[in-house]
């Protein structure tokens, strides 16, 4: 088992979800993040007056899946996320020792 994490910009979330149901990715956490990578930040003008914008709003999307099916993930996820322009994200790729489904007590890949 293994958790998909990726780091991508807020208004790819609905195609990345899609792209995830698709496949039978049913499940997933999203947690609006601040960041920067290669980019740095950049700079902005409010109001006549300029503003360096170091941490840029991300989405942190993270998925539990089987480990035979993280390559489609990661490819289902790299195809949406994508826009071709600096800042597009990335994956990162976790092992899960154990899951529990509380509700029922269901262990391992059961319980995604």
């Amino acid at each position: 088992m293994k958790i998909v994490m990726a780091v991508i910009k807020p208004f790819k979330l609905d195609e990345v979800r899609d792209a995830l149901t698709a496949i039978g990715v049913h499940g997933m956490t999203v947690t609006e993040v601040k960041g920067y990578g290669r980019q740095k930040g950049h700079t902005e003008i409010y109001r006549g007056t300029e503003y360096a914008v170091s941490f840029l709003p991300k989405l942190k999307v993270e998925v539990a899946v089987p480990s035979n099916q993280v390559d489609k993930v990661i490819e289902a996820i790299s195809g949406a996320a994508k826009t071709g322009q600096i800042g597009d994200g990335k994956i990162f790729v976790f092992s899960i020792d154990n899951a529990v489904r509380i509700r029922t007590g269901e262990t391992d890949a059961a319980a995604l």
